[in-house]
């Protein structure tokens, strides 16, 4: 495998080693955090629910109001070619758009930017065999994120802060809680079940919902696992049977200990079992045909 400065990355149009590409100073993403991004799982080279990462994608330009430099055709062509380009199967590819760069330096919008457009791809490490049976520890903190957490923002200082908080801890994960309500995770969305009901917060502007998020609630629809949509607090957070993460490069988690405690028995449930047994025959389709079913 090479070295991570010769692997090959994108940029404005153009491939070439990930080392020698170079931005702006005055890039709106550098000096404001002014961007957005994605971060899309590739398993044997085939990328893991690609339409709906650049639909995504596309909610969060129109949030913030920058225009998408490329069709989906477009955007696939280039995801393609950048996975086609490295010289490992399994990959986690970054992207992300920037309103550009501008000058003068203006909280406002430039009138005549053009949007920054950079992709890379790291090897992606999903979790071991080791963690899938012994599960992993989080712990809780509060949210003082701003309101608008529906949108993959590239300003994520407030997800660092609460993610070293975990490393801190020596746990996995940090879960937020807001106004006595669980959130998500750091950088996962968070499950709970509870008397073999599987809880899932809903959507709304103080959670970003993860792909992942989304293929694990049509995995229970279509495997007839009990499933609601509500609410969750943090006391019944803690209370709960079992507790999972999800995300793009964690896909699912349990989380068998929260603040130093035990969540149920303290090992990953039988409910989390079958549904990472089902999450894992998706994954294998992806790998084996080529594409999302």
């Amino acid at each position: 495998m090479a070295d991570w400065p010769d692997m090959i990355a994108y940029l404005n149009g153009s491939f070439a080693p990930l080392a020698q590409l170079q931005v702006p100073v005055l890039d709106r993403g550098f000096l404001f955090g002014d961007g957005v991004y994605e971060m899309i799982p590739v398993y044997a080279r085939q990328p893991f629910r690609l339409a709906e990462h650049l639909r995504r994608l596309q909610h969060s330009l129109d949030a913030v109001r920058i225009a998408n430099p490329h069709s989906e055709a477009e955007w696939t062509a280039i995801v393609g070619e950048l996975v086609a380009q490295q010289d490992f199967a399994d990959q986690s590819i970054y992207l992300q758009v920037t309103r550009g760069a501008a000058y003068p330096r203006n909280h406002a919008f430039p009138a005549d930017s053009t949007p920054t457009v950079f992709l890379f791809a790291d090897p992606l490490t999903t979790p071991s065999a080791t963690l899938l049976a012994q599960g992993v520890a989080a712990v809780t903190q509060a949210d003082v994120r701003w309101l608008r957490c529906n949108i993959k923002a590239i300003s994520l200082l407030a997800n660092v802060l609460a993610k070293q908080h975990a490393v801190d801890e020596d746990v996995a994960e940090t879960i937020l809680i807001r106004d006595g309500l669980m959130i998500e995770g750091s950088a996962s969305n968070i499950f709970v079940v509870r008397d073999g009901v599987i809880l899932a917060p809903p959507p709304s502007h103080l959670m970003l919902t993860g792909i992942t998020y989304d293929l694990i609630i049509e995995l229970a629809q279509q495997h007839d696992m009990p499933l609601q949509a509500c609410e969750i607090s943090a006391d019944e957070l803690r209370a709960a049977d079992e507790v999972w993460l999800t995300s793009s490069s964690k896909e699912v988690l349990a989380i068998v200990t929260l603040d130093g405690r035990p969540v149920g028995n303290g090992v990953p449930g039988p409910i989390y079992k079958a549904m990472y047994a089902h999450y894992a025959a998706f994954k294998t389709g992806v790998m084996q045909q080529g594409k999302d079913y």
